[in-house]
């Protein structure tokens, strides 16, 4: 092979090489930041679904559970009051009159509340995943933290509920490096690194996406 035609192979292979690096550093954070999104909808979805489950067990307990694995049993096997209406308020009376006149009733029932949920369409896992609903996604199968406790607000007592996933659950199998640098990226503007719903200090139960 000629010089030249030995030099020019070199600057190919070394512009493929120099495009490739270039490349994948491009799109490292893209991809990173693609599959985080991801993975943070599952677990965002799950921990609505523990909130709406823990306000379904407040209504019934006045206070919010302490166990998740509580929290599921209650959710298969427990009762909440549901009011169910028949009949039809005519456009010349009110709801109040309507039930006085016995034009329409009212009856108090128990029922699941499982059942209620997936009926009324307030859950987001598929009945047939339920039981797993306690598992972060991507995490090999842990289990989100959760507590509650009943605190003083103001001279009241106010029941409140805290359930969360650290960052260093659900990325699991991600890049080791991005994951340290978005968990001190975080917890440099002093907020959780993970999603959490609820807060043990202080009556709220928005999540800190919201």
């Amino acid at each position: 092979m000629k010089p030249r035609n030995i030099i020019s192979a070199v600057l190919i292979v070394a512009i493929i090489t120099l495009a490739y690096f270039l490349y994948t550093g491009i799109m490292r954070p893209v991809k990173f930041e693609s599959e985080f999104n991801n993975r943070s909808e599952s677990v965002i979805n799950r921990l609505k679904d523990i909130r709406t489950l823990q306000e379904t067990f407040k209504s019934t307990n006045g206070r919010f559970c302490s166990s998740i694995d509580s929290l599921l049993i209650f959710a298969e096997t427990g009762k909440v009051k549901m009011v169910i209406k028949s009949g039809i308020v005519p456009d010349s009376l009110t709801e109040a009159q309507a039930l006085r006149a016995g034009i329409i009733k009212r009856d108090t029932v128990s029922v699941n509340p499982l059942r209620k949920l997936m009926e009324e369409k307030k859950l987001l896992i598929a009945e047939k995943d339920f039981k797993t609903l306690k598992f972060i996604p991507y995490s090999d199968n842990k289990v989100f933290e959760m507590k509650s406790d009943i605190i003083n607000r103001g001279g009241v007592m106010v029941p409140v509920f805290e359930a969360k996933a650290s960052i260093l659950t659900f990325t699991k199998g991600m890049d080791e490096q991005d994951v340290r640098n978005r968990k001190a990226e975080i917890e440099g503007k002093d907020r959780y690194a993970g999603w959490k719903v609820g807060d043990l200090n202080q009556p709220i139960i928005d999540g800190n996406w919201e």
